[in-house]
């Protein structure tokens, strides 16, 4: 028996092509150019715009993300970012080119409410880097090194072996913004000026020692050749003492870093009842 002819199987369509652009039109965007453009265009904006009419609360912009599809757990960040921004000049000075910066600032989000990052904050800032309160305000506390010949002795000795890189700051301060219910943004600050100017006003003061000790060896009619050796050693020790301010400047930061390292990990514990008790007695544990 011949077979049954089977029924013809309907032909298949080829996959349809991407509409090629009219001739003529612009080319289709990538992404990195739609930011670019969407970017330029809201600074054109903000530019002709009153500034009263800039003015928009979170749900505003909550609701203004949504609709150009930005989740709303990146807006959340961003909005915690720019309240926790601390309007600090940008050095672009000689002196911070040669000598270093005169501020340090480092940023992380960590899990934790703004109290309780805080509380574990101030609690090691008080007992590993020998600080203490100076200022309080509701998203921002504000320390400074505390004084007496027992902290000093601290510091010196390193005792506890923290470093103490940040006892030298005339103010170290933290501003901690919640992101969400779980999370927060943490900013640390330390403002090492005055340091930089001990630095460089020892340095000066070597340059101008080797100056006068030239001179009246010069005066005394000494030969030029040994008269100039006060001056060149001046020159070189006041620069290197001068330069002493950078690694005060590289210790500062790296101690923002690791606190933040251990804040981020839960190695800043909440403080015990008994160092609660201590720090409120103006005691502190080595």
């Amino acid at each position: 028996m011949a077979d049954e002819a089977k029924p013809a199987s309907p032909p298949v369509a080829p996959p349809a092509k991407a509409a090629a652009p009219a001739p003529g039109a612009p080319a289709p965007l990538e992404r990195a150019a739609l930011e670019r453009v969407l970017a330029r265009a809201a600074e054109l904006q903000a530019q002709e715009a009153d500034p009263g009419e800039l003015t928009l609360t979170e749900a505003q912009i909550l609701d203004v993300g949504n609709e150009v599809g930005i989740p709303a757990k990146h807006l959340r960040q961003a909005l915690a970012e720019e309240r926790s921004r601390v309007a600090v000049p940008v050095e672009r000075s000689r002196m911070a080119a040669l000598f270093g910066a005169a501020t340090v600032s480092a940023s992380r989000t960590v899990r934790g409410t703004p109290a309780s990052i805080f509380e574990r904050l101030d609690e090691a800032m008080e007992r590993e880097e020998s600080l203490r309160v100076k200022r309080r305000f509701p998203d921002r506390i504000a320390w400074e090194p505390r004084g007496g010949v027992a902290t000093e002795f601290k510091r010196i000795m390193n005792v506890g072996g923290h470093g103490y890189r940040l006892s030298r700051a005339e103010e170290v301060s933290a501003t901690v913004i919640a992101v969400d219910a779980e999370r927060s943004i943490v900013r640390l600050d330390a403002s090492l000026a005055r340091l930089r100017s001990h630095h460089v006003m020892g340095g000066s003061s070597m340059v101008a020692v080797g100056g006068v000790a030239g001179g009246v060896l010069a005066a005394l009619g000494v030969m030029t050749a040994v008269a100039a050796l006060p001056v060149a050693a001046g020159l070189v020790a006041g620069y290197f003492i001068a330069r002493g301010h950078g690694p005060q400047v590289a210790g500062a930061q790296l101690a923002l870093e690791q606190m933040l390292d251990r804040l981020e990990r839960g190695e800043l514990a909440r403080p015990s009842l008994l160092s609660a008790i201590t720090a409120s007695a103006g005691l502190r544990w080595p």
